[in-house]
């Protein structure tokens, strides 16, 4: 079973998020091949649920996670935090090896 893990902060995101747009399941989390280090972060709604998808739950909130990037978020910790003006999701992925000057892609080894 993959481990991911949201802290408190992101799970009042999330339940917030969703329940803005009145509509959707949760939190659509994947990585795809993009930028100069490899690989991106890719976040969305999740309106609904595929045959390659694997569904976590904390605390009431749903991600959404197709199995092609399981693998690559293995043990990842999803954060939400303020800085002053600035919020955003912050990725705690323990799989990450290098990352580009930029902050917006990621290598792995796996």
């Amino acid at each position: 079973m993959t481990t991911i893990t949201l802290t408190q902060s992101a799970v009042k995101r999330v339940r917030d998020m969703v329940a803005k747009r009145d509509s959707g399941i949760g939190l659509r989390i994947g990585v795809v091949k993009s930028g100069c280090s490899g690989y991106s972060y890719a976040l969305d709604y999740a309106d609904a649920v595929a045959a390659n998808d694997m569904i976590i739950e904390q605390d009431d909130v749903k991600v959404v996670v197709d199995k092609d990037s399981l693998p690559l978020l293995e043990g990842m910790i999803l954060d939400f935090v303020k800085e002053g003006l600035n919020q955003s999701f912050k990725f705690r992925n323990p799989n990450v090896t290098s990352e580009c000057g930029c902050g917006e892609s990621f290598s792995v080894t796996k």
